[in-house]
């Protein structure tokens, strides 16, 4: 059998279901669709609402519309799933419920892995209107050993589970905040892992935004295997080719005279950014962003890219699989299967079908 292309694994958001705390927050019964079906277009040419197709406002808890997905990712090449994790510390979980019966009920049979979204919760990340609001929803907590080793415990489960990705017989696990995490964590998560039965460790991926401060070099000396870089803070924090002063000026009066958001781009010039020399090297995992608008969660005060398209999406896809052509370590993730309300999603919509997963298809598997 020939060598796959690439292993794409798409990030997947377990949120389309009611959950009490929601309800708390936001009212009863939200959840991403609330946003996502009465976003509005903010200038001319602005893509919204987006409407789901084939699988309509989708509730996560129906196993159907999970089996669905899963066929519809296998059709396009996609190796798996990453499953975002919430674990908040004290064994405080939340949006639990889609990935545990997955994990007991055995379906649907597609591959899969963690990644934990280690972070606090703020008004301003889900917020309805757009309105800035930094109230505090949940923190984000380390209490120390004993609720490493709950969540570990919690992990195991799943990384023994026969679908669950690996590299080589490492369990694939991605942290997205680094920076915060204490050094102990990653030691102490290793040793367990070996002491049941997954000798080499755990393939620990670290999120690094291009402008943070630790180097990659430090994260691999932390214990992680691999580090992907998620470029879309650097373009919006001016550490791009327009500078700082132009990029401001030009988005004041983008917004002024268009009602654009501040952080806003063209698809077409964003997506060359996305893949440099760094993604050529073995122990970095670029990434593929086939679109982003985050107008539905937070208004004008929203991030997005314009004008993404399938077609210019086709050529990013190839950009990044001819990265990894010629690199031992293939992994790729695609960032997103579902997050709808951020604009940044594969699932068919009415106005393009298929045509993201087509395209990503036509790449990986001709």
């Amino acid at each position: 059998m020939a060598q796959k292309k690439a292993r794409v694994l798409a990030f997947y958001l377990p949120q389309f279901h009611p959950i009490p705390e929601n309800d708390k927050w936001w009212g009863k019964g939200f959840t991403e669709w609330t946003n996502v079906g009465k976003a509005k277009p903010l200038f001319k040419g602005h893509y919204q609402p987006r409407v789901p197709a084939d699988l309509g406002y989708y509730d996560l808890r129906l196993p159907q519309v999970r089996e669905a997905q899963a066929e519809m990712a296998k059709e396009a090449g996609i190796e798996g799933f990453i499953y975002w994790h919430y674990w908040f510390g004290d064994g405080k979980r939340l949006m639990s419920e889609i990935f545990d019966e997955v994990l007991k009920s055995g379906k649907p049979d597609f591959p899969f892995a963690l990644g934990w979204a280690n972070h606090s919760w703020y008004a301003k990340d889900w917020n309805t209107d757009g309105v800035k609001n930094d109230k505090l929803l949940i923190k984000q907590s380390y209490p120390g050993e004993l609720d490493y080793r709950a969540h570990f415990e919690m992990v195991l489960e799943a990384f023994k589970d026969k679908r669950y990705l690996k590299v080589g017989n490492k369990p694939i696990f991605l942290i997205f905040d680094v920076i915060n995490l204490p050094d102990e964590f990653i030691p102490l998560w290793n040793k367990w892992s070996k002491e049941s039965g997954f000798t080499d460790g755990i393939y620990f991926v670290a999120n690094v935004n291009k402008n943070q401060i630790q180097s990659k070099e430090e994260l691999l000396s932390k214990g992680y295997s691999s580090v992907t870089y998620q470029k879309m803070s650097a373009l919006y924090s001016q550490k791009n080719k327009f500078g700082k002063i132009k990029f401001r000026l030009i988005g004041a009066i983008n917004k002024l005279i268009f009602n654009k958001p501040l952080f806003a781009m063209d698809y077409k010039k964003a997506y060359p950014y996305f893949v440099g020399d760094e993604e050529k090297e073995e122990d970095v995992i670029p990434f593929m962003l086939p679109n982003w608008d985050h107008t539905p969660r937070s208004g004008s005060n929203g991030s997005l890219l314009i004008n993404s398209s399938p077609a210019l999406f086709k050529e990013h896809a190839k950009q990044v699989l001819d990265v990894v052509e010629n690199k031992d370590n293939k992994l790729v993730f695609l960032k997103s299967w579902n997050e709808w309300a951020e604009g940044n999603y594969m699932e068919p919509d009415l106005v393009h079908g298929k045509n993201y997963l087509k395209v990503l298809g036509d790449e990986l598997l001709r």
